[in-house]
């Protein structure tokens, strides 16, 4: 008899083979001796973020859905589901039902903001995604029916996928990467995590280096299909609540003219004290251009750090004005606002906004790209035709870093002595920062477009299931 249309699957069984098979057997078994010590870890972490300690069924799979055969789409983080954003739309809009699930509480709390209203017109749901244990997954599957499975960015969860897979269901991935970094510690492990990519059936990756990478570990179908983070919807009430500030604020639209304005975006931890050195190089080549004192506009990754990062500023003898307290929900200042001519940083310890503290800005710098950590995403100051900055840290940026690199759209510094004196050159140069301005102009241009270029394949693929 013939299987059902929604239910064929690869011309390849995953796993393929007995010892891959065997690998994640174990790796399930350990998951079951270690959960009592992963579910503490789970508690304890609910004593910051209070989502942890709740909806824990559904990370044994007990989903309940109203969704007619959703697709199944897993980004695990805050970061993932936001560049996976403008795919979901266009997957809403062609009339699939969409059943989000995420790792962690941020991931969760913005996938139910990033689709309020599908989710409140029932075509769309949230979730987290259940544990690595074969009958949670497997018992997600059988409440929720899906149609297709959609990881995105590097998903490689073992028992996960090879539960979807020996369900049946049709697997790919979206927004796909396979970091160089990742590669060598795979390497290290033995190849295991790389074997596991061969469980998709389509792979909708974003740029020809990492089809290459995705092609070499076993994958069958490989598709060149772009990064939607480029698609992304840039925030029409943040760019006009930050341009009604700039006259008031003094602050500067380009090189000429006005307070020029540097933003850090995204500071992690270990890059504070290296900022504040730079903060201050920064002024002092000013100064010594003649041009007036310098704003910064700083903004912590995480909202734990908000109080200690700016205690360090204010520490360094920097005045510090907090976005929480001197605006308001519509980023309009206070009534005790202070004085702006008097400030040096203005903290941005709010989330969601990131989009209004980067038009403030004439200049980028993206953290966790200072410290070992791969740098944050830099897709966002391109689309406002900011020029950016990194450190020495890029792998988890390895697209679209290598090719913003190439273009001149990313300049990249090894130390902070670097990273100041090129803020300084770009900041004391209209001729260098126009060019820099329409460099970033172009590369954003170019790289447009990736949601459409996966819908044009993922649609008939999922037609086809």
């Amino acid at each position: 008899m013939a299987q059902p249309a929604s239910h064929r699957t690869s011309s390849r069984p995953f796993p393929p083979g007995w010892r891959l098979s065997a690998m994640i057997a174990l790796y399930e078994l350990l998951w079951h001796l270690l959960l009592p010590f992963f579910l503490l870890f789970l508690w304890q972490r609910g004593k910051r973020e209070p989502l942890y300690r709740q909806h824990w069924g559904e990370r044994f799979g007990a989903v309940t859905t109203t969704l007619e055969r959703p697709l199944w789409v897993h980004s695990a983080s805050m970061g993932e589901i936001r560049g996976a954003a403008p795919l979901v739309r266009a997957l809403l809009a062609a009339g699939y039902p969409v059943l989000v699930t995420t790792l962690t509480p941020a991931g969760r709390t913005a996938a139910n903001k990033l689709f309020e209203e599908d989710i409140r017109q029932g075509r769309a749901q949230v979730a987290f995604v259940p544990l690595e244990l074969g009958w949670a997954v497997r018992r997600f599957i059988r409440r929720v029916r899906p149609r297709a499975a959609m990881m995105t960015e590097i998903d490689t969860w073992p028992v996960l996928l090879a539960s979807i897979r020996r369900q049946r269901v049709p697997l790919c991935i979206a927004n796909a990467q396979y970091p160089k970094k990742s590669i060598e510690r795979d390497r290290k492990w033995g190849g295991f995590r790389a074997g596991i990519f061969q469980a998709y059936e389509l792979v909708l990756c974003k740029s020809e280096t990492h089809a290459q990478r995705f092609r070499a570990v076993g994958c069958e179908r490989v598709v060149i299909a772009g990064e939607t983070r480029f698609d992304l919807p840039v925030s029409p009430a943040q760019l006009a609540a930050a341009h009604a500030l700039l006259t008031p604020w003094n602050l500067a639209t380009s090189v000429a003219g006005g307070r020029p304005v540097l933003c850090f975006a995204s500071a992690i931890v270990g890059e504070d004290e290296q900022f504040i050195d730079a903060i201050a190089r920064v002024q002092a080549g000013l100064v010594q251009a003649g041009l007036p004192r310098l704003l910064v506009v700083y903004v912590p990754r995480s909202p734990q750090r908000f109080d200690a990062v700016a205690d360090m500023l204010e520490g360094a003898g920097l005045k510090v004005a907090r976005r929480s307290r001197m605006l308001d929900a519509e980023l309009t200042p206070n009534t005790d606002a202070p004085d702006m001519a008097q400030v040096d940083v203005l903290l941005g310890d709010s989330l969601g906004e990131m989009y209004f503290y980067l038009a403030l800005s004439q200049v980028v710098v993206v953290g966790a790209s200072f410290v070992p950590l791969g740098a944050h995403n830099v897709i966002e100051p391109l689309a406002l035709k900011k020029p950016v900055m990194v450190g020495h840290s890029i792998w988890g940026i390895e697209y679209p870093g290598v090719e913003a690199l190439a273009a001149g759209v990313l300049q990249q510094h090894m130390t902070i002595q670097s990273l100041g004196d090129a803020l300084v050159k770009l900041l004391t140069s209209p001729t260098d920062y126009a060019a820099a301005i329409a460099g970033a102009e172009a590369f954003y241009a170019e790289h447009g477009g990736a949601t459409e270029r996966h819908m044009a394949t993922l649609v008939p693929w999922l037609e086809g299931r």
